[in-house]
């Protein structure tokens, strides 16, 4: 039975931390105020040069909280953030369960009938945006035009530093939307109440803090139910295995907290930890790195697409990356030569991590320092078990020596889906009488319990009876000198039944044609994963936190066939 548990973080790891392997049921709303009681005033958030401490977020989620409770919303209602990463995220989304809500993160990008079907099938009864015309008039289409009761607008220029907000008041005012009085909308600081919030018992194990949506394994998207003690214990385990925590902490907000990789890896790790986080509304690499040099950044959690941005950006080169430390890639493979050139460039150590919405967001990672081993997931984190089971039957361990399908268990592995029992029976597999997650990811784990993600067991191509893995073909192309991306996916074939078919997006300045990177990669990959062509294109499908969005290209692909 090829299966790790969190022993080998003890005995593998370079420099040992000590963790309580149970973590100890707590509360969101908790954890805050234990940081906000040992921090006081030491600042939680940096925005674009305008900080907030931990006493002022904590206050201002308390009022938000006491505001819930007098619009009528009671435990277990569920509160919506369609929201840019901006300060009163972290007043909304605490504040929401210390009234004991549930939290419904929405992406920015949705359009009305999106955010409508989520608002609807979360049974969303109030939602907090902001007034910029990229939220605002989508959330006030779904507020006429849905279940929401109620739809809370915070002011963009008012979170800012005071001369950047005046400028975007004055000379910016295209910038932001017009907030209307209407039935159902209230300005976000007339919400607030000067009461305090009634207490609310949470039991940290069985309420649900986060409805996270997901297209999980099956492509539907469905929301996973995350608890207080999911969320806590996965931020508790990402600072455990972290050597350094303890001394001075400052994280580069890029990711999108909506997103659960940054819920976990930015927002809640980070207040556990009682760091920083220097926060931008969205990803832009300029931006980030004068952001990352301005604050003397330790930390910058990304996916592979934010790194190559930073290395594509002429500013690179005069940003002084002394401080930076650890930087953490997740959402997709990353590739070892972005690693490379990331870690020459800034004298960091670029890591690579795994996880899942399923799992609150992390389940394991390389070794912050110690041996890193480029295109594996690491080890899994303290009190978490990785195994390898059978792709057909997931009730039996995968054939020795084989990869298999990679399953998790740990404290961090959501209740469910809501309102789909059917699709949460399906996610998880009964071994040996416990219950554990299946990841739809085919696995391998060598011989020192390092894991490696061979591909998605739905993205598998099918060739003459052969399984084609398209990341392999994909990380073949990569080694080119020319490609920047890449993916690779499965076309119909007449004779084969699939053929592998690649899409690459080329390096700046860089000329290839398509024959040309097809005839070079068909000469490295074996017989069956060569492909019919290589497409050259100037960008490729993202997803909304920026990785390759293999999904995207192939509906694409099937629309215009």
């Amino acid at each position: 039975m090829e299966r790790i548990g969190p022993d080998i973080w003890r005995t593998r790891y370079a420099h040992p931390c000590e963790w309580d392997q149970t973590f100890a049921p707590l509360s969101l709303p908790r954890m805050l105020e234990d940081s906000a009681a040992a921090r006081g005033d030491a600042p939680l958030v940096d925005f674009l040069g305008r900080r907030y401490s931990y006493r002022q977020i904590l206050a201002e989620a308390r009022r938000f909280a006491a505001g819930l409770q007098r619009a009528g919303l009671t435990k277990g209602d569920r509160v919506g953030l369609f929201l840019p990463n901006v300060p009163i995220y972290l007043s909304a989304y605490y504040g929401a369960m210390i009234a004991g809500c549930t939290v419904v993160n929405f992406s920015p990008l949705y359009s009305v009938d999106e955010l409508a079907a989520q608002v609807a099938d979360s049974g969303t009864r109030l939602m907090v945006t902001v007034d910029v015309p990229a939220l605002l008039p989508t959330a006030r289409a779904v507020l006429r035009g849905s279940q929401l009761e109620t739809l809370v607008v915070g002011r963009f220029a008012t979170m800012l530093p005071f001369w950047k907000g005046l400028g975007m008041r004055l000379l910016r005012r295209k910038a932001l939307s017009p907030v209307p009085d209407e039935p159902g909308l209230a300005q976000w600081r007339a919400f607030l109440s000067n009461t305090p919030p009634a207490p609310v018992a949470i039991d940290p194990l069985t309420d649900i803090a986060l409805l996270q949506y997901t297209g999980g394994t099956t492509g539907t998207p469905k929301g996973a139910m995350l608890s207080h003690q999911n969320l806590t214990a996965n931020a508790r385990q990402v600072v455990a295995i972290d050597p350094e925590h303890g001394t001075r902490d400052v994280i580069v907000g890029g990711l999108p907290l909506f997103h659960v990789f940054a819920n976990t890896c930015v927002l809640n790790r980070t207040v556990a930890i009682g760091g920083m986080i220097a926060m931008l509304p969205r990803f832009n690499a300029a931006q980030a790195l004068e952001v990352l040099d301005r604050v003397d950044a330790t930390s910058f959690p990304g996916v592979p697409t934010m790194y190559q941005a930073l290395l594509d950006d002429p500013a690179m080169g005069a940003t002084d990356f002394a401080s930076l430390k650890v930087c953490i890639s997740g959402g997709a493979a990353l590739s070892g030569p972005v690693k490379e050139r990331f870690e020459q460039a800034t004298g960091a150590r670029l890591i690579e991590g795994y996880g899942l919405t399923e799992s609150s967001g992390v389940v394991a990672t390389n070794p912050f320092d110690g041996d890193d081993r480029t295109g594996t997931i690491g080890h899994p984190l303290p009190a978490t078990d990785l195994r390898l089971v059978d792709k057909e039957d997931p009730t039996r361990d995968a054939p020795p020596g084989e990869p298999g399908e990679l399953v998790v268990r740990g404290p961090q592995i959501m209740l469910g889906y809501w309102n789909r029992p059917e699709a949460a029976a399906d996610i998880f597999a009964v071994i040996e009488g416990e219950r554990w997650l299946r990841t739809g990811d085919i696995a391998e784990i060598d011989a020192d319990g390092y894991a490696r993600i061979v591909d998605r067991s739905k993205d598998m191509i099918a060739v003459g009876g052969f399984k084609v893995f398209p990341s392999q073909v994909e990380a073949v192309l990569l080694d080119h000198p020319a490609v920047k991306e890449a993916l690779v996916i499965g076309v119909a074939d007449a004779y084969h039944g699939e053929m592998p078919r690649a899409y690459v997006s080329l390096q700046p300045g860089a000329e290839a044609d398509g024959a040309e990177l097809a005839e070079w990669l068909n000469a490295r990959v074996g017989k069956h994963e060569r492909v019919d062509s290589v497409v050259v294109r100037g960008e490729l499908p993202k997803t909304m936190i920026g990785k390759l969005d293999r999904k995207a290209l192939r509906a694409e692909i099937a629309k215009s066939s």
